[in-house]
């Protein structure tokens, strides 16, 4: 149905620009050609063709079309600012209306000093202002949703490779822009409104998961943002596209296989992503001197707090560090033993019969598109939340047997692609081995690079990092 409304939409406005074009002077099929359309619109504006180059520049094309566009719209004598508002939201309805209406001419074009001489118009202060802000909310709201967007780093689960501070930019390009599925929310607000709290969003209206094409499919150990599927559970019952942001690295895609032992991931039966910035748990014991918490902070060891004082639980300390960082530990004097903390919290699917921890689970092979699966008591705790909340089934274990949609059957195929999503600071990371599988259409877009980095803990001097400026992730 929805693909329909979008077709009806696009159909709609181009026949409202093909009656303008005839109008102007021009021929009607013009309107239906992409940058053919927008060279034509420079001329009958007045505004100098070459601009058409920069549609090919993402960012920049979008103020260009619309710059265009609504001066288009001007040169219909289409200025006052309801005017405006109506031929950005409601192209499909006006445009054709506009082009109907015979009192509605071509007065020239609207950049020329003839024009203005002929049809001069002084914008009020707030009609600037007011034109300024709906331009650039259109504007900043597209390039957010299908090409880029900026993004904070709140915690450190994906140390040392993305530090607490760093601001990113996560390209929407790269895996295919994801129509957004609630398109009615609160600008640039995710799921909260700001100040006031509450809802950003309404689900008057729903569309259903589509994602653009892309350059490039979703390979492994890239660091991609998504959002987290727990969400779509009580309280929050948010939709997928506003569900909590979350970052991490996607250790295995669709058809892997995965298992970890003793802490070592591995992937295929190979050993996965390895790098000097992974970070373990260690457990730290002194010669009962204690840690100097002030050393810590300098040299940005990452230790588990109490969440009273924000200062190291009692010794053994538990830190999170590389490799590197607890060879030079051990050397400190006061040091008296350093061992690997074995993570032996719950793990995904948080089952009785499973007993898989953070350290020691699997082996199990992350689900594709296509694949069939087969149902019983040990595979069902694994697949549950695939097919009944992210694929939008009834599941029930009757005495008989397994009931999908009240049908009897010991098989499943999966309808979507899936992750399994892991932080580099590999004890310290709520991932996947919390909450399991994430769903394609959860799948937001992926970190290119740090364009600001702020370290809280930083002096004066080094509360910017830097050396971390435009630095590309890998």
């Amino acid at each position: 149905m929805w693909y329909s409304i979008i077709a009806i939409w696009t159909i709609a406005s181009i026949y409202g620009l093909w009656l303008l074009f005839k109008k102007a002077g021009r021929e009607g099929w013009e309107a239906a050609v992409p940058f053919y359309r927008e060279f034509v619109m420079a001329k009958l504006t007045g505004r100098p063709t070459w601009w058409i180059a920069l549609l090919l520049v993402p960012i920049v094309n979008i103020f260009v079309f619309y710059a265009l566009y609504l001066d288009l719209l001007k040169s219909f004598g289409k200025r006052r600012f309801w005017e405006t508002v109506v031929g950005i939201v409601l192209p499909f309805i006006f445009l054709p209306m506009w082009g109907h209406d015979v009192n509605v001419k071509y007065l020239g074009a609207a950049n020329s000093d003839a024009f203005r001489s002929k049809y001069p118009y002084k914008k009020s202060i707030l009609r600037e202002w007011a034109d300024a802000i709906v331009f650039a909310t259109v504007a900043a709201t597209l390039i957010r949703g299908f090409l880029l967007e900026a993004y904070m780093i709140p915690t450190g689960s994906m140390e040392r490779r993305l530090l607490i501070g760093d601001f990113l930019f996560v390209s929407k390009l790269n895996y295919g822009p994801r129509v957004p599925m609630t398109p009615l929310a609160f600008p640039f607000a995710h799921h909260t409104m700001p100040i006031t709290g509450g809802k950003a969003y309404s689900e008057w209206i729903k569309l259903p998961y589509t994602r653009l094409p892309g350059f490039q499919a979703l390979k492994r150990n890239d660091v991609v943002v998504f959002n987290l599927p727990t969400e779509a559970d009580p309280p929050y019952s948010r939709p997928i596209d506003k569900r909590e942001n979350y970052i991490k690295r996607a250790v295995g895609i669709p058809g892997d296989k995965v298992e970890m032992r003793k802490g070592e991931l591995r992937i295929n039966g190979q050993d996965s992503y390895d790098s000097n910035d992974l970070q373990q748990a260690y457990l730290v014991y002194t010669d009962g001197t204690g840690l100097n918490v002030e050393r810590l902070v300098d040299k940005r060891i990452d230790y588990a707090k109490d969440p009273a004082n924000g200062l190291p639980f009692a010794e053994p300390y538990l830190l999170y560090v590389t490799a590197e960082e607890i060879a030079e530990l051990a050397t400190w004097p006061n040091i008296k033993e350093v061992l690997p903390y074995e993570n032996s919290g719950s793990a995904f699917p948080h089952d009785a019969n499973t007993k898989w921890n953070y350290h020691n689970f699997g082996p199990f092979v992350v689900p594709k598109k296509g694949d069939h699966i087969s149902l019983n008591t040990q595979s069902l705790p694994l697949y549950d939340r695939i097919i009944r909340v992210y694929e939008g089934n009834t599941l029930e274990s009757r005495a008989d047997g397994i009931y999908i949609n009240d049908v009897k059957t010991a098989d499943y195929e999966v309808k979507m692609n899936y992750y399994w999503m892991m932080g580099d600071n590999r004890d310290n990371s709520a991932d996947s081995r919390e909450f399991g599988f994430v769903p394609e259409d959860h799948i937001v877009g992926k970190a290119l690079f740090t364009w600001m980095s702020y370290d809280v803990d930083g002096s004066f001097l080094t509360k910017i990092r830097w050396n971390r400026i435009f630095k590309g992730i890998e």
